[in-house]
């Protein structure tokens, strides 16, 4: 089942620009591989899939809403959240409302697939995989942390990847987002 493995590292590495204490959306959550990770962090987590049987592996770690977010309503209209992220999955009609979920001062984490993966094997159809620049487009508005896209070995796959923040109100051009913080 999606969602059992290990968080992804691009997840890991950018988790430390969430506030403390922020609530979490994990959208496409699947099993919850992301939402066990931020709820260790401390963070409040909301996760967002189609699958019932996805969400009962998830029972416990906080609201889970089981909804179909390609063919229904948007089941969080009007909430923000301190972090919204997406692993493996694209919606292009959904990339404006998850943009817009970001809370000041929140950070969009974001990893899928890319043209070029359709060389390699699955997902292949193009409306699965993300045009060059095609993040960062989407992400007009909010401060662009790190981004990549390119190939990634083990497994091979060709990712477009980032870390965006909105902020806060009167912050300026100053506001200070590490690049890195070494394990604890």
């Amino acid at each position: 089942m999606h969602g059992t493995e290990a968080p992804s590292e691009w997840v890991c590495r950018w988790s430390h620009l969430i506030a403390p204490a922020s609530e979490a959306l994990d959208v496409a959550c699947g099993a919850g591989r992301h939402l066990r990770w931020l709820h260790s962090l401390g963070h409040s987590v909301v996760g967002v899939d189609r699958s019932a049987e996805a969400l009962a592996a998830c029972e416990g770690l906080g609201e889970m809403l089981l909804a179909d977010i390609e063919n229904g309503p948007w089941p969080l209209a009007g909430r923000s959240f301190g972090a919204v992220v997406v692993t493996n999955y694209l919606w292009r009609p959904l990339l404006p409302t998850l943009v817009a979920s970001v809370a000041p001062g929140g950070v969009l984490i974001y990893e899928t697939f890319a043209l070029g993966q359709e060389t390699i094997g699955r997902p292949a159809r193009p409306d699965f995989l993300l045009n060059p620049g095609e993040l960062i487009a989407a992400c007009a508005g909010l401060r662009v942390v790190a981004y990549e896209h390119g190939f990634q070995q083990n497994p091979d796959r060709f990712v477009q990847r980032i870390t965006a923040v909105r902020e806060l109100p009167g912050a300026g051009a100053a506001s200070r987002h590490l690049l890195w913080v070494p394990p604890s």
